[in-house]
Order: structure tokens, then C-alpha cells, then sequence
């Protein structure tokens, strides 16, 4: 039997919204007339597809979208307005139209009965394993707005690193993107001009403006082209399919790792992930073996996801959590000292949050250094490309002036 949505006023005039199981719609809005309900909006209700005209609830949520929804219930929550009153505010003033939808969902899920982290755990791809966690944590410590509130702290941090993160690395793709477009150009539609007036010379040209014609007439030939770009394509698809195998995602991750300057930041990043989750999920009162466990889906990266499984059957087999780290020689001695220290003074929360802001303010130190440092660096190397096709350019005409005077 399907299942209908439905926002309803009554004789009074006050809105209502709820579910409610019927034959069809005609069925449906007989039952709502019964309960003295005058339809406004009759929806049939299939999850994880449409909802409503245009809407889906399977899509993914924004980070930012995440955040203000759950500042904003914290607010509401803590002013001691019911939950679901909440709820229906946020649905009904939420941009996104899918989240309002799913938010909505979440609504009518708590006016039947369920709890909201049941609620919440049918919609993956709005509220991930981290957030379920913790809401059933301040559900079963009744501080649901003070776990509402580490939420959005912790959102709040990773997406101000996801904005570094992104910022230092879009700077110098754009930029060596102009360098090769600028380059390709020079060597496509210049070049052949000085080629044509080269030819004329009767002289053997210098090394450098022999290579630099070559180099234009293989880049003015279609054939080059026809076979580049597949060959560009099938290495990206070789590439992620590689990734998608256990073996093949450690070791591409593990290669992420050794890259030159931009593998010490990613290192940083995923200490300071690490860190940040385990210490907002143990603080809201989460057990530390699922927190492991979230942790591990939220590494971002398998060698660390690796480490931390490891890490957690120890735990599990009775170890500390300070001594597996350790062996797996990816978390530096600082960080595995301070966890011990924290697991035996009892403040592990604490330590982890300590060890989180250091490295966030080693990625904000590495990230601005990094934009300082690539910016003149990519300026060099367009004056040298630049600069190398233009001496070589000209390196015949300087010869023949010589040989004239």
C-alpha cells in the first residue's frame, strides 16, 4: 500500500503535516476530510527516488548546506523549541530544494514515531555515519544541542581546510594550464610563419629552431591529435580502474604521499582529519571502536585508512590505541606520544583537538607558503617556455645579420 505526504489545515485553521498509508489518492484524501483535515498538498512518497516535482532525495548535500542546517537546529534546540517544530522551520526555509526535501522526510519520519537518528540514517547522502553517531550519542546523553553545536564546529573546520586545500591547489593548475595554451599557440600558428621565412635563408639552421620547427609540424598534424587524446583518455581510465582495486588505491594513495612538497601537505591534512573526527566523536560520548571505525571511512586516504583498521583490531584485542599507530610508521612520534599521554591522563578528546589545531595551523602555514613560493616559481618557468621559443625564433635571423655585416 502506498504511502502518502501530505500538509493539511484544520478547522482551525493551523497547518499540519504528516504521513498516512492508502489505497491510492482518492482513498487518501477521504481519510484526511474524516480526521477533519482540509488537503492542501498530496504527495506518494517513494524514498531514495522523486519527492515531490523535480526533487530527489538521493542526492548528495553541500558541506555548507550541512552546516548551516545544523547551526541552525542547535539554535532552535537549545532556545527550547521541540525538534520537530525545528524541523519544519529549517524544511520550509532551506535553499536547496533537495535537502528541504530530505529535511522534510526527516520531519515526518519523527512525527511518526522513529527516532531522529533513524530518521536520519535513511539519507546517507545527506548525513554521513559521523553525524548519525553523534546525534544517537546526544540523543541517549540528552545534550542533543550541545552535540548539534561539536557538529557544526567540525564542519565548520574541515570546510575552511577544504577551502585552503582547494585554493592552493587551483592557483597553479590554471596558471600551467595558460603556460601550455600559451605555448601551444606560439608553436602552432607562429612558429610556421619564421619557418616559411627560414626556408628562404638557404643556411642550416641552429639545433634549437630545427627542434622548435619539428616540434610545430608534428603539433599541426591531425594525426598527432587523433592519437593524444585517446592516449590522454585511456592512461585516466587505466588509471581509475587501477584505483578502484584494494591494491591499486593504497598504492596510488601512498604515492599521494611522496610527492614533493604537495605530499607533506596532504600528510598534514589527513593527521589533522584524523584527529579532529576521533576527538568530536570520542567528546559527544561515542565508543571509541566505532569512532575507529568512522574514522577509517573518513580518511580520505588508504594508507592512513590502512594504519587506523589495524589500529582497531588492537584496540579491540585490548591494546592502547598509541602503540599500533606507532608501528605502522605513518603518524609521526609527536602525534602517537601525545595520544598516549592522553590515554593514560584519561583526556584523549582533549590531546586529539590539541594535535588537530597544530597541524590546521601547519596546513594554513604550508598553504601560504606554498602560494607565495608557486607564484613566482610558475612566472620563471613561463619566461623561460616563452622566452626559449622567442632566442630560438630568432637565433637564424641573428646569424644572418652577422654573416650580411
Amino acid at each position: 500500500m502506498p504511502t502518502y505526504t501530505y500538509t493539511a489545515r484544520s478547522r482551525s485553521g493551523s497547518k499540519e503535516k504528516g504521513t498516512l498509508k492508502a489505497a491510492d489518492r482518492q482513498a487518501a484524501t477521504q481519510m484526511l476530510l474524516q480526521k477533519g483535515l482540509q488537503p492542501d498538498k498530496l504527495t506518494e512518497k517513494a524514498k531514495g527516488m522523486s519527492f515531490g516535482s523535480g526533487v530527489s532525495l538521493n542526492k548528495r548535500v553541500k558541506t555548507n548546506e550541512l552546516l548551516i542546517f545544523t547551526r541552525q537546529l542547535s539554535t532552535i534546540v537549545s532556545a527550547g523549541l521541540p525538534l520537530l517544530q525545528g524541523l519544519d522551520i529549517l524544511a520550509d526555509q532551506t535553499e536547496d530544494p533537495n535537502f528541504g526535501a530530505v529535511v522534510d522526510a526527516v520531519a515526518q519520519d519523527v512525527e511518526s514515531g522513529e527516532t531522529f537518528s533513524d530518521a536520519l540514517r535513511k539519507y546517507p547522502r545527506a548525513f554521513p555515519d559521523l553525524y548519525v553517531s553523534m546525534v544517537r550519542s546526544g540523543e541517549a546523553s540528552s545534550d542533543l544541542d550541545g552535540v548539534l553545536l561539536q557538529l557544526a564546529d567540525y564542519l565548520e573546520a574541515t570546510e575552511d581546510l577544504k577551502r585552503r586545500i582547494k585554493s592552493a591547489m587551483t592557483y597553479p593548475i590554471v596558471a600551467f594550464s595558460m603556460i601550455l595554451l600559451i605555448a601551444s599557440g606560439l608553436i602552432i600558428f607562429v612558429v610556421p610563419q619564421f619557418a616559411e621565412i627560414f626556408g628562404q635563408f638557404g643556411k642550416t639552421l641552429p639545433a634549437p629552431t630545427r627542434f622548435l620547427i619539428f616540434l610545430s609540424n608534428i603539433f599541426r598534424t591531425w594525426i598527432f591529435w587523433i592519437s593524444l587524446l585517446p592516449s590522454i583518455f585511456g592512461i585516466i581510465f587505466l588509471v581509475r580502474l587501477y584505483g578502484r582495486t584494494e591494491s591499486g588505491k593504497y598504492n596510488i594513495d601512498a604515492l599521494k604521499l611522496r610527492l614533493p612538497v604537495f605530499g607533506n601537505l596532504l600528510r598534514k591534512v589527513a593527521i589533522s582529519r584524523f584527529t579532529r573526527t576521533l576527538s568530536t566523536l570520542t567528546r559527544s560520548g561515542v565508543a571509541i571502536l566505532q569512532a575507529l571505525e568512522i574514522v577509517e571511512r573518513t580518511a580520505g586516504n588508504e594508507v592512513f585508512a590502512k594504519a587506523i583498521r589495524e589500529a582497531a583490531d588492537s584496540v579491540r584485542n585490548g591494546e592502547t590505541l598509541a602503540d599500533p599507530l606507532a608501528r605502522a610508521e605513518v603518524f609521526p612520534a609527536m602525534v602517537t606520544r601525545m595520544i598516549g599521554v592522553g590515554e593514560k591522563t584519561g583526556a584523549l578528546e582533549i590531546m586529539l583537538m590539541k594535535i588537530s589545531d597544530f597541524y590546521d595551523s601547519e596546513v594554513r602555514a604550508l598553504v601560504d607558503g606554498l602560494t607565495s613560493l608557486i607564484e613566482p616559481i610558475l612566472i620563471g618557468l613561463m619566461g623561460l617556455v616563452v622566452g626559449g621559443i622567442v632566442i630560438a625564433l630568432f637565433m637564424p635571423i641573428l646569424q644572418l645579420s652577422s654573416i650580411v655585416s
